[in-house]
């Protein structure tokens, strides 16, 4: 730990990423574990300092029965004790991972992740944090090398990707320990973390400590190692970014011309068709899938396809690489509608009823994404409920601006029904989005006189 009293390197790392900003929201992952126990008691003290807010969130995947029933108990009494909020969740990963077919870790992390999210949106919370340390880094290095990954996977866990930060990646697992004992903070054990059938712990309880024979900076200088990967990855990255923008959306395909990923440099073209397939939707995709698709651009025929994980096709259509969502043909639009300003206005083609009346908006303005309050003075014209245009952009409260396209997409909604989720805009475009909320430049302040506007979908 430094003169301070944090463990090394938190500080610093929460500064250079701007993880924790002052007004802000922080949502941090809770397993009750050593390292969540020690991120939390960080997190708390420095929200009292700068003035962020803060809530915990725990998942209990169902795999451990009356253990992971423990685990939730006690975060949730360790989050009593200490003031924070805390929201809990669950979910049966074996279930799942048998109706999907994959694996229970990969499995477990999405379904953790989609609620991480989830209530992130829910609370407001602009940022989550989880508690990865410079020791996982390293073990997630090495797995990947046995693995036989490329460059990628080698750059280590990212300490911040999107609103999902890691304050602790810089700071060992034994500092974590010590700051623990220094302030008497209790934690639970996961019994599974000795277990040597696990890859991971294997590698963390036979390997490393060989390896830390041999280098006891081993932390420390595969640490360096990773930032100077990851820089080098970076660039690539950026190269096959810029090169990938050539792509364009035809509806809700997106389209390239073959000879520009045929005649790139294998590190540039493999980072193109990754590059697009974020555009499709945050999903990850394996070497060979990537691979598959550049070969696909660069093969003689002028015809061809691969089916891609999480629902999506690449085709080659001629002189054109066309990546496309699998489904069955698209429900029509619906016909726009005028809001009535008093009163309810049915929406039957898409599902939904809509109610707006006049009232104050409360002091604390809801999460709930189909109850929300209207500025008459930011609206422009009158309000109509209408399928989504191409252009519409919105921003959620706490969240970037980004395209109704790509919020669908990320939020993975079938491409079916895209046409039938309703929007309400107004001259000036879009002011809600149906199942995601309101764009956050036309709320009404709380106590202000405003539109209330509940909208319900039916079930």
């Amino acid at each position: 730990m430094d003169q301070t009293g944090l463990p090394a390197g938190f500080a610093a790392l929460t500064t250079e990423y701007a993880m924790l900003p002052t007004g802000g929201h922080v949502l941090c992952a809770v397993s009750g574990g050593a390292d969540s126990v020690c991120l939390l008691h960080l997190l708390k003290g420095r929200a009292e300092a700068e003035g962020f807010a803060l809530t915990a969130a725990h998942f209990d995947h169902g795999l451990r029965g009356e253990d992971s029933r423990r685990d939730a108990a006690f975060v949730e009494q360790l989050c009593r004790d200490w003031g924070v909020p805390c929201v809990t969740g669950s979910g049966d990963v074996a279930a799942e991972a048998r109706r999907r077919g994959a694996g229970i870790e990969e499995t477990a992390r999405d379904l953790r992740y989609t609620f991480l999210e989830q209530t992130a949106d829910r609370v407001g919370a602009g940022v989550i944090a989880t508690a990865h340390n410079a020791d996982d880094n390293v073990e997630t290095l090495l797995l990947h090398l046995v693995r036989g990954s490329g460059l990628q996977g080698l750059t280590g866990i990212p300490p911040r990707r999107g609103r999902l930060v890691r304050p602790l990646l810089t700071t060992p697992r034994a500092e974590i320990e010590a700051y623990l004992e220094a302030h008497g903070l209790p934690h639970v054990e996961d019994a599974s973390n000795a277990d040597p059938a696990f890859a991971r712990n294997k590698l963390r309880h036979q390997v490393l400590p060989l390896l830390r024979d041999l280098n006891p900076r081993l932390e420390e200088s595969l640490g360096e190692a990773i930032g100077r990967l990851r820089a080098d990855n970076d660039y690539l990255n950026a190269q096959a970014a810029n090169a990938a923008r050539e792509a364009a959306w035809a509806d809700d395909d997106l389209v390239i011309r073959t000879e520009l990923v045929a005649r790139a440099p294998d590190p540039i073209a493999v980072r193109m068709i990754r590059w697009m397939l974020l555009e499709m939707g945050e999903h990850q995709f394996g070497s060979a899938h990537l691979q598959a698709v550049v070969d696909l651009a660069r093969s003689p025929a002028p015809s061809g396809r691969v089916d891609l994980p999480h629902g999506l096709t690449a085709y080659r259509v001629y002189g054109d690489l066309l990546l496309t969502v699998r489904g069955e043909d698209p429900l029509p639009p619906f016909a726009p509608v005028p809001l009535a300003l008093e009163g309810e206005t049915p929406l039957p083609e898409a599902g939904w009823t809509f109610t707006c009346r006049r009232a104050a908006a409360p002091e604390v303005l809801p999460r709930d994404p189909g109850r929300f309050y209207l500025d008459p003075a930011r609206l422009q014209g009158p309000l109509v409920l209408r399928p989504r245009q191409t252009g519409d952009r919105l921003s959620l409260p706490g969240r970037g601006e980004k395209t109704v396209k790509k919020l669908l997409i990320d939020g993975r909604v079938p491409r079916r029904v895209r046409e039938r989720v309703p929007i309400l805009a107004d001259e000036a475009g879009v002011v809600w989005l149906g199942g995601f909320g309101p764009h956050q430049d036309r709320l009404a302040a709380p106590g202000a006189e405003a539109l209330e506007i509940t909208a319900v979908r039916e079930t």
